[in-house]
């Protein structure tokens, strides 16, 4: 657990620091790097699209994901009930903020890959090289959305902690091909956010969240089937 303990500090670190820093960058400025981080995140999210993609074995899968994922999203009012949740202590933007975050932290190969390798191997080295990324990430959202980025910290650590939880007691089952799948999914969905930020779209992504789960639903009934069928 080394690695997600670094990993978290660092987003409270890049966190504090972006925050305290703000102070003294103008508006403009404060406008440039919100720019910055949407053109990021679409940058982020066509590249594990395009890495990813070609190497699915399920090309449809990412499509039924959105959808469903979408769709039940939807059903529960998922972004309306996070925005009312932060809207009560911080301003609405937050939560904009805090969804783009936890995207770019959590849904990534480094992040989700890393734990896998720090219980199999005792490979740190994913997890240390997110850390950094997510370092200078979390001091750039700061600047821009201010201290209440840093709960994103505790979200990334039940995420890579739960991941490195389920690696523990799986051991080498879980198939890369899920990997790959999720990959895909959490691409489209961190371009969604960029997307947002740019205020070219609103595309209501915290909605689309529950598309991550779908391809770890089909993969455990595909392997259900292959051992009842």
């Amino acid at each position: 657990m080394l690695g997600t303990i670094v990993n978290t500090l660092t987003i409270v670190a890049g966190s504090c620091f972006g925050h305290f820093v703000r102070k003294g960058i103008g508006k403009q400025y404060q406008q440039v790097l919100f720019t910055a981080m949407g053109l990021a995140s679409l940058a982020l999210g066509f590249n594990a699209v395009s890495v990813h993609l070609p190497k699915s074995e399920y090309p449809v899968l990412f499509i039924v994901s959105l959808a469903a994922g979408g769709l039940f999203g939807t059903w529960i009012d998922l972004e309306g009930r996070f925005q009312r949740l932060v809207s009560r202590y911080s301003a609405s933007r937050l939560a904009q903020g805090l969804s783009t975050g936890i995207l770019l932290y959590c849904i990534g190969t480094l992040s989700i890959v890393g734990p896998m390798m720090s219980v199999l191997y005792g490979d740190n080295t994913y997890l240390f090289t997110n850390a950094t990324l997510d370092l200078v990430t979390s001091a750039v959202l700061a600047t821009t959305y201010g201290i209440g980025m840093v709960l994103a910290a505790p979200v990334l650590f039940c995420w890579q902690g739960g991941i490195y939880l389920l690696t523990l007691s799986c051991g080498d089952i879980i198939p890369g091909a899920l990997v790959t799948e999720v990959s895909i999914v959490g691409g489209i969905l961190i371009a969604a956010s960029g997307l947002g930020i740019l205020e070219i779209k609103n595309c209501r992504t915290l909605n689309l969240l529950p598309a991550l789960l779908i391809p770890v639903l089909f993969f455990l009934l595909k392997e259900l089937v292959a051992q009842f069928g």
